[in-house]
């Protein structure tokens, strides 16, 4: 089960780091966005901190998009 968790969590650091680039917006903005530091967004997308579960909901919602999406 922690092998799964893990490939989620990478998948999902992917994911926010290609749909945030897809639609132009840099990681300053998003993190402004999401009401988190750029350089935790930074930590994030590079798969250095998890992040809470409600981080994740203001990064899929800053993004337009949902959590299932960015899995």
């Amino acid at each position: 089960m922690a092998k799964k968790r893990k490939r989620d969590e990478e998948g999902f650091f992917n994911r926010v780091r290609e749909i945030r680039e897809e639609r132009g917006i840099s990681q300053h903005e998003l993190a402004k966005l999401a009401g988190v530091s750029q350089p935790f967004l930074s930590l994030l997308e590079n798969g250095k901190t998890g992040g809470s579960l409600d981080t994740w909901k203001m990064l899929a919602v800053s993004l337009g998009t949902t959590i299932d999406d960015l899995l």
